[in-house]
């Protein structure tokens, strides 16, 4: 038995070497990375999406020109089908989208002829957020309560994006009175149409997002406010400014199992995302570089003047969540998905 355990550890350091080894042989040279972003620009996934193309060249072999391109539409889903179907599996083309874009197939089956996130391969997350409602200063909508006492009109992307899904979980899991507004191409539109009166405001959006375009919201409601935080800790900076949970109004603990799961998409709210069948070298390749990208000084430097928080995860932490997240258990699945009408 010593010994077959003994084979068996050195064949592992073997193929990890030889891995290892392989990855370094990768080279990206005289090519160009598209990062496709699934939304318009302005908002806050495409906030990261450009930040990180800006220093993630410097750290792949070859050091190649990285390009951002928007590509909005099915609030993520574009992108998430040219990754699954259209995309080069050579590490040339690396998917950005919308956390709720992932979470989607899991409680709608019929979706993963298109794309199926559990074949996709992973290279990390540029940032855990913590989403938040923010309304109009004039809006009767005081604390997360509210949204249940009384109607309100929030505006949304569309069906799949945490800005329609959260309000929708809210309305049918914690009895809501949510009217949600939807076809706004991204998060930046959504609160132009709060600053014309269009709707009072949105929820299921991130507090990085609402950071760079109020940046003394906390501070200063002469527009809006924050006046809840949908997760089940809450962001240390709001924690700190006392801005309540959302789950603070489930009543059971089927609820808040359900709260747990839906909420639990925000640890990887910014996916980096590549093809299946990517070999392994490139994904450990592009793993390790945006490892170093998102450690770098000067996108640090960067972040820092724009307000904005960087709290990364590797790739092989998020594949394992993801992984996770599609083994829960049926009964919390199939309250999801009567709350989004699946």
């Amino acid at each position: 038995m010593k010994k077959n355990i003994l084979a068996r550890l050195v064949g592992a350091a073997v193929i990890a070497c030889a891995g290892a080894a392989s990855a370094q042989g990768v080279s990206f040279k005289d090519k160009t990375v598209t990062i496709g972003i699934g939304s318009s620009t302005g908002g806050g996934l495409d906030t990261y999406g450009r930040l990180v193309a800006r220093h993630f060249g410097r750290h792949i072999p070859g050091a190649p020109n990285v390009v951002p391109s928007n590509m909005p539409g099915a609030g993520g889903g574009i992108v998430a089908g040219h990754l699954y179907n259209i995309a080069p599996k050579d590490g040339t083309f690396i998917g950005l989208v919308f956390p709720g874009i992932i979470v989607e197939p899991l409680l709608l089956e019929s979706l993963r002829k298109t794309y199926d996130p559990s074949r996709f391969n992973y290279i990390g997350n540029a940032h855990s957020e913590t989403l938040v409602c923010f309304v109009r200063r004039d809006a009767p909508i005081k604390t997360p309560a509210d949204l249940v006492a009384m109607p309100s009109i929030l505006g949304a992307t569309a069906a799949g994006s945490t800005t329609f899904d959260f309000p929708a979980v809210v309305n049918s899991v914690l009895g809501g009175q949510i009217k949600i507004v939807t076809g706004y191409k991204g998060s930046r539109e959504v609160t132009l149409a709060i600053e014309r009166n269009e709707v009072q405001g949105i929820c299921g959006v991130g507090w990085s997002t609402i950071k760079v375009q109020y940046a003394d919201v906390l501070k200063n409601e002469l527009f809006g406010r924050i006046f809840a935080q949908e997760d089940m800790k809450g962001h240390p900076e709001l924690n700190a400014a006392g801005v309540p949970l959302m789950t603070d109004l489930a009543k059971t603990d089927s609820d808040r199992n359900v709260l747990e799961m839906f909420y639990g998409q925000s640890a990887f709210a910014r996916p980096l995302i590549l093809p299946p069948d990517v070999s392994a070298d490139r994904i450990q390749t592009l793993r390790r570089a945006l490892d170093a990208t998102m450690k770098d000084p000067a996108l640090l430097e960067e972040a820092a003047k724009m307000n904005i928080d960087v709290l990364p995860s590797t790739g092989e932490q998020v594949q394992a969540l993801v992984a996770r997240m599609y083994q829960t258990d049926i009964q919390t699945i199939e309250r999801v998905k009567k709350a989004l009408n699946k």
